[in-house]
């Protein structure tokens, strides 16, 4: 099984190249950072968290630019958006920064995706929250065709746009591996458009059948890599007795020094696992 971090960068916490570097020096096999383009003032969806919503919401870096930092300090470090929304991202533009990032970081992408849950951030963006799910899967799809055609074309409900030209494409073919976050509603995307399922934090005992009803719908071994995962060894092993691909440890949003303390409990606790 294998073991990265999850977090928020952020103007307040430690840097995009310290984080890299630290992770890297301490055996991680990956970083997934959060997205959100902005926070609207008057907010009333209600945080999944529950209370009040934290900090570190109102204040994430552009991810492929944070990434970007990540990937010239770093040789071997996967780097995940975790999760990337998509909802509210043009997909032209959007194809390019990850086929870009992909070159530039020679292949070490893994493409996180999301619907989405702030509906007053995504209507900002022209969305309008009760479609997002079809407005998802055709930007999937329209993004697919630009990293794999020399010249695509998309013609949807959302999405359309007559033949391109689109460079550069992925390092890796037929495009970086599309991890599709969300729970059970997510499963249709995750059989159609993903190459892994990139769970919520839960239980393996809750994990579990979620994973036989996922393989069944998609008639296939689909990857598991499970967000925010506990860090007790009781729940490791059980994620590891699933077949879970990866865990993605959890990490607060903090200065340097008090992430590299932290990093270093994670970091002994996966190499017993490892």
């Amino acid at each position: 099984m294998k073991f990265g971090v999850s977090t928020f960068i952020t103007d307040q916490g430690i840097s995009p190249t310290a984080l890299g570097t630290a992770l890297e020096e301490r055996a991680f096999d990956s970083l997934f950072i959060a997205e959100h383009s902005h926070i609207p003032v008057d907010r009333q969806t209600p945080y999944p968290g529950g209370g009040d919503l934290p900090d570190m919401y109102y204040r994430t870096l552009d991810p492929f630019v944070a990434l970007t930092a990540v990937a010239v300090v770093t040789e071997r470090l996967l780097l995940g958006t975790g999760i990337a929304l998509i909802p509210q991202r043009d997909p032209i533009i959007t194809a390019k920064e990850v086929a870009s990032l992909d070159l530039v970081s020679g292949g070490r992408v893994i493409f996180g995706i999301g619907v989405g849950w702030n509906r007053e951030e995504m209507r900002n963006h022209g969305t309008d929250p009760a479609t997002r799910g079809r407005l998802t899967d055709e930007r999937l799809r329209a993004m697919r065709a630009l990293w794999t055609e020399d010249t695509a074309e998309f013609h949807g409900e959302f999405v359309d746009f007559d033949p391109v030209f689109a460079w550069p494409k992925p390092v890796q073919r037929p495009h970086p591996p599309i991890y599709v976050g969300g729970g059970e509603g997510a499963f249709p995307r995750v059989a159609q458009l993903g190459d892994a399922w990139l769970a919520n934090s839960m239980s393996p005992q809750q994990l579990g059948p979620q994973i036989e009803r996922l393989r069944a719908l998609a008639d296939r071994e689909v990857p598991v890599t499970v967000y925010a995962a506990s860090d007790d060894p009781e729940q490791i092993e059980g994620y590891a007795r699933l077949g879970v691909e990866r865990l993605l440890f959890y990490v607060p949003t903090t200065p340097e020094r008090e992430t590299h303390t932290f990093l270093d409990r994670l970091a002994g606790l996966a190499a017993r696992y490892r």
